[in-house]
């Protein structure tokens, strides 16, 4: 585990090589799963707003579970998550000609008609973050069937997971953070180095 200011993170993420390459897993991480990606309450009302904005460019089954179920499922104790469709799609899906899931929010704030982009779970992943007692705990949720795309993708182009990860990192803690995260991640390789 490695230490930077107010989060604990393992230490694969500083390690591994990884990069997504939607073109081969298609969005999995969107679309597969037994529950929603994790939001914090803080996110609600901006999720809440996107749907509104971008109901008319989701599918009818999104927009029937929302109706039925809202937008966020979940409470404090438990933490919220987005809703999904049966099959455990997101909500927020859309799906392009050649079947790649992206998000909607994301691509509506790509193109500069939402000012807010994906949740930071989603922006992050595949890191999760926990908060307890005051840290965010970062774990690397490796799974094979979602992102051996992305850890041969990483290999491939020698991209580390933690460099990939760069601009969702600067989104959660600020630049600073990640110039000392970098670093803190140089400690660890340059030792495996010897």
């Amino acid at each position: 585990m490695l230490r930077v200011h107010d989060v604990i993170l393992s230490e694969d993420i500083a390690t591994a090589k990884f990069a997504c390459n939607i073109s081969r897993c298609k969005g999995a991480c969107c679309v597969v799963g037994d529950a929603g990606a994790p939001v914090s309450k803080d996110e609600i009302p901006v999720l809440r707003k996107a749907f509104k904005q971008l109901k008319d460019e989701l599918s009818p089954e999104a927009v029937d579970v929302v109706e039925k179920h809202g937008v966020v499922q979940g409470d404090t104790k438990k933490g919220y998550e987005i809703s999904c469709i049966g099959s455990g799609e997101c909500i927020f899906v859309q799906k392009d000609t050649r079947g790649v899931a992206t998000c909607a929010i994301q691509r509506a704030y790509d193109e500069g008609r939402f000012s807010w982009e994906k949740p930071i779970s989603c922006h992050l992943y595949p890191v999760r973050l926990k908060h307890i007692a005051g840290f965010d705990y970062a774990n690397f949720e490796y799974i094979p069937e979602l992102c051996s795309a992305g850890r041969r993708c990483g290999e491939d182009n020698g991209i580390y997971l933690a460099d990939f990860l760069k601009t969702s990192f600067e989104r959660r803690y600020g630049e600073s953070w990640y110039q000392d995260f970098l670093e803190a991640c140089n400690e660890i390789r340059n030792g495996m180095a010897k």
